[in-house]
């Protein structure tokens, strides 16, 4: 581990169809094995989804979902004397949209039958609206870090 400077991080350039820097970091986490067109069809297709089953602008309830599943808090094992202290500490604002995305994406993942791009698509409405696997993670995450508020003096 690095312990002098963090790198510099490079800036995402912004996806083809929506200009956002958001969806391409969306598309990058979707891709596997290299294989970006493939993550491409399969967000696309999701939003094309949600704009068909709702009419509303698939990149509002995209970042209406992100808002909704990104955590402020979280703990951190920290050893003090021999024992192990779970410490809530506040997330940096990068780490944030990784932790939301990660979320997002594993419940998707994680949801029954049907194409990549109709999970994703269902999953994003469900966290736009306040419910679904994702928020149920934000919410024990905060809910963890509430029960461990009396070891905050811990805090590095």
């Amino acid at each position: 581990m690095a312990r002098r400077n963090r790198p510099e991080r490079r800036p995402t350039l912004p996806d083809a169809r929506f200009n956002s820097s958001t969806v391409q970091v969306l598309i990058n986490k979707v891709m596997t094995r290299g294989k970006k067109s493939t993550a491409e069809r399969v967000v696309y297709g999701a939003f094309d989804r949600i704009q068909t089953q709702t009419g509303r602008d698939p990149l509002d309830v995209f970042q209406q979902a992100v808002r909704n599943t990104t955590p402020v808090l979280e703990v951190k094992p920290r050893r003090v004397g021999g024992a192990t202290y779970q410490v809530p500490v506040e997330i940096r604002a990068d780490r944030r949209l990784a932790l939301s995305m990660r979320w997002l994406l594993t419940a998707a993942r994680s949801r029954n039958g049907r194409s990549m791009s109709e999970k994703l698509a269902s999953e994003f409405l469900d966290a736009a609206n306040n419910t679904g696997a994702a928020i149920k993670r934000r919410d024990d995450t905060h809910r963890m870090a509430e029960a461990n508020r009396a070891f905050v003096h811990y805090r590095w």
